[in-house]
């Protein structure tokens, strides 16, 4: 092989050996966006007023929780939740009844809708909270449990 042959040859090795290290070098960066990606698209996403673009407020709580019920067929409108979420906790999402019968059995009432734990959990709506002191998810499952019941928190005007 002439010394030429030879040179091209090295020559050529070594812009294969560069090509390789960067591109192990991107793949190398690329993991842990790749892997940050993946790892997100395994954990869901819980509604929140504020991941919906509402205000963390009541109206937003409402608002937001009314979107969580459309998409879910519950029924439902603004000024029955309202109405409700004064009249059970005047709008505290952490309200919690230690004195009723509810409590006396060990399960208080709690958040906005003043929802025990057994019924929080059998009416929870899918794609929110598991906390029933998050402000969406028990509005939205406390609408849940009452249009099983009563057919929608609209109908109901009084401890439920």
């Amino acid at each position: 092989m002439s010394a030429a042959a030879q040179h091209r040859r090295t020559r050529s090795s070594r812009i294969v050996r560069k090509l390789a290290v960067i591109g192990t070098g991107a793949a190398v960066l690329a993991l842990p966006i790749v892997g940050a990606t993946s790892a997100s698209a395994a954990t869901p996403t819980v509604a929140t007023a504020t991941s919906l673009g509402y205000a963390n407020n009541l109206d937003g709580w409402i608002r937001a929780s009314l979107q969580v019920m459309a998409q879910h067929g519950i029924p439902g409108t603004y000024n029955g939740i309202y109405r409700n979420v004064i009249r059970e906790s005047s709008g505290n999402p952490y309200a919690i009844n230690n004195w009723d019968s509810n409590a006396l059995a060990g399960t208080p009432s709690k958040g906005l809708l003043q929802v025990i734990d057994p019924t929080f959990a059998a009416y929870h709506v899918s794609g929110t909270s598991w906390d029933p002191y998050d402000p969406v998810a028990n509005i939205t499952a406390a609408c849940n449990y009452a249009a099983a019941r009563y057919g929608s928190i609209d109908n109901v005007y009084g401890a439920y």
